[in-house]
């Protein structure tokens, strides 16, 4: 299982830590998505900016195998 995090919200007029957050978790620009695996510290940074940001859980990828 993987983590599509989305933001949503601009970080404008939030504080420095939550705009930290959300450039650490991949995303820049509003609508942009980042997919990460699901650990402690990714749940944690998504639960500390909740309110900017959408989660949804993925299935894994499947990887492309050469069939040669």
């Amino acid at each position: 299982m993987m983590l599509r995090v989305t933001l949503k919200k601009s970080v404008i007029g939030y504080n420095k830590r939550q705009r930290a957050t959300v450039l650490a978790l991949g995303l820049n620009k509003v609508g942009s998505s980042y997919l990460h695996a699901p650990s402690e510290s990714v749940l944690g940074m998504v639960r500390s900016i909740g309110h900017l940001v959408e989660v949804e859980e993925m299935p894994e990828p499947v990887e492309a195998r050469d069939e040669a």
